[in-house]
């Protein structure tokens, strides 16, 4: 149980997490790597305190009410997803890890967390190419044509701001993956042992500037800029809580992330130079394919390992 949570918490805060906090790292990089730890590892605990007041003990928010503690325990084979996590994290791949986690503890539940995520990321794609194409326009024109100019500190507010929004919308929907491996109803001896834990690899994740993911993050159009960071976070954070709002379904933030990401690049392509509607259909469709393997590798897996189990162990 603690070492499933340990490598569950490990990649999930080593892939997922960065999607989320990313902008805010790569537009404040200036900055102390601590500052921003501690900043949001407030938020993390106030996430987690609140859930689990409000909740009684559930830190997941009702996301795990359709998944039950195996019978037995946590085995072998739940083990397994998370290390394929942290393989795919190395490589770069923007896997998501609710299907990836989730999936392998029942698979009833695929095809509406698949249904709620393919929703997901098209209700994204669309508001991104919307605001992006016709309200941010103008704004995004002049961001990118004064990047390297000195920012009013207004924007720094706002976009911490806007981080802490998408922050702690991130966490409802994505604690489920974590906190899988350990009862539905947590002890506050257990709440105190996850917060500890998630913070201290918060802390590693920071200190190495987000690591691999913080790649695709790092590869858009100005994501750099704090100004374009703090509508990318407050529009991603209005998405989730738009979809929290809808079911305790767990779904793919990934695919969300992704989606938003894409909508927005093609927006750009359509009025800013440097940015050409080929590069960007091609750093999409790598994207998208990345997200695809990591669905297709979840399917093999929850498929595959209670096969490989009964047929080494009979159970």
């Amino acid at each position: 149980m603690v070492a499933g949570f340990l490598l569950a918490a490990y990649a999930v805060v080593a892939n997922d997490s960065i999607q989320t906090l990313g902008t805010f790292l790569s537009s404040n990089a200036h900055r102390p790597w601590w500052a921003l730890w501690i900043f949001a590892s407030g938020i993390l605990c106030a996430v987690l305190a609140y859930g689990w007041f409000v909740h009684d003990g559930d830190v997941s928010y009702g996301r795990l009410t359709n998944f039950p503690v195996p019978e037995g325990g946590i085995s072998w084979i739940h083990m397994i997803p998370p290390l394929a996590l942290l393989f795919l994290t190395r490589v770069g791949v923007p896997v998501s890890t609710t299907f990836l986690v989730l999936t392998v503890f029942t698979i009833s539940n695929l095809q509406a967390m698949l249904t709620k995520s393919l929703l997901g990321y098209l209700v994204a794609f669309v508001v991104a190419i919307v605001v992006f194409r016709l309200v941010f326009k103008r704004a995004t024109e002049y961001f990118h044509r004064t990047r390297g100019e000195a920012i009013p500190r207004y924007w720094v507010v706002l976009q911490w701001s806007s981080t802490a929004f998408l922050w702690s919308q991130w966490l409802i929907q994505d604690l489920a993956n974590i906190f899988v491996y350990l009862p539905r109803q947590l002890s506050f001896s257990w709440l105190a042992f996850g917060v500890l834990v998630l913070i201290a690899m918060q802390g590693y994740i920071f200190y190495t500037f987000g690591g691999v993911i913080q790649k695709i993050v790092l590869s858009k159009t100005d994501t750099t800029d704090i100004r374009a960071a703090t509508i990318i976070d407050f529009i991603y954070g209005l998405v989730l809580l738009v979809f929290k709002e809808v079911s305790n379904i767990p779904m793919s933030t990934t695919w969300v992330f992704l989606g938003l990401l894409a909508g927005r690049e093609f927006a750009l392509s359509m009025y800013l130079a440097d940015t050409g509607f080929k590069r960007t259909l091609k750093n999409v469709s790598m994207d998208a394919l990345k997200a695809l393997s990591g669905l297709i590798v979840s399917v093999i897996l929850a498929l595959g390992l209670p096969y490989l189990n009964r047929l080494l162990f009979g159970s």
